[in-house]
């Protein structure tokens, strides 16, 4: 105990005090490497966030060395700021390969920029989600059919980047799915991840149409390995199924004034009957 005493002693009182200090200021370069570090400080997160803290910080260790080399004339001083500034500039340049490792195409850059970047979602994270589908975008052409009722099997998930499809079930209309809308968002959500099953609508394209598709396993794999983007796609999916809830219950009616709810497929409730015109004054 008492070798430690001497120890914490000797570090804090052995070393001699100020008695007079330096009447002149340190020299430019010293306050520019100041002010490159309170500069750098302030940087913000992601990727353009890291370029801006490592290349403001390197230029202050930078402005430092110099410093120590002209002014101080102090080989450890200089020492450890040069090698700060060689940790800022290596880890400069990684962030920057890695921002131009996670360049997308036009139609995935508008993807990101539309549905994926107002959740957060960082780009390292989408750059995941693009690799499954392995970054491809798939055609369909005017009244081709995505998916018809009772024969195309629910394997993938896909979600509508351009055009508009046309959604039937015995050849009645029910709705449409417009861009950024999942093309088979109730199939998928129907399902469990071991059971199989097939289209209960036919699915065709008023307009020639683009979208993106995840194979069935590529994704639950996907999901296995990234809890985080399981719940994202949890959450889309939930969003879309609720806007096409809303979408049949204001397009799908029944005959002799009953309206069709398809949360309650097992009852029907009747349309309140509009009020009579104010009789003229």
């Amino acid at each position: 105990m008492g070798e430690n005493a001497s120890f914490w002693e000797s570090l804090i009182y052995a070393h001699p005090t100020c008695t007079t200090w330096k009447q002149e200021a340190e020299g430019s370069i010293y306050h520019l490497a100041s002010i490159f570090f309170v500069v750098g400080f302030m940087g913000g997160s992601g990727f353009f966030g890291l370029l801006y803290v490592f290349s403001l910080l390197g230029l202050g260790f930078l402005c430092s060395s110099v410093w120590a080399w002209l002014d101080v004339c102090a080989a450890d001083i200089f020492s450890w700021n040069f090698v700060l500034f060689a940790i800022c500039f290596v880890q400069f340049v990684y962030v920057t390969y890695q921002v131009r490792s996670v360049a997308f195409d036009r139609e995935f850059q508008e993807l990101y920029s539309a549905l994926f970047q107002p959740l957060g979602i960082s780009l390292t994270v989408y750059r995941k989600i693009v690799l499954c589908c392995d970054a491809e975008v798939v055609t369909l052409e005017k009244e081709h059919c995505y998916a018809m009722q009772g024969k195309t099997p629910i394997d993938k998930l896909s979600l509508l980047v351009s055009g508009r499809i046309r959604v039937t079930v015995d050849g009645e209309f029910l709705h449409y799915i417009f861009p950024l809308q999942f093309l088979d968002s109730p199939e998928w959500d129907s399902l469990r991840p071991t059971e199989e099953g097939i289209f209960q609508v036919t699915l065709t394209a008023e307009t020639d149409c683009r979208y993106v598709a995840w194979r069935r396993k590529k994704l639950y794999l996907l999901f296995a390995k990234h809890r985080f983007i399981s719940r994202l796609f949890s959450i889309l999916i939930g969003s879309d199924i609720a806007e096409k809830l809303y979408a049949l219950n204001d397009r799908v009616h029944v005959g002799q004034g009953f309206r069709y709810d398809i949360r309650l497929p097992n009852f029907y409730h009747v349309a309140l009957p509009e009020p009579p015109p104010a009789p003229p004054p």
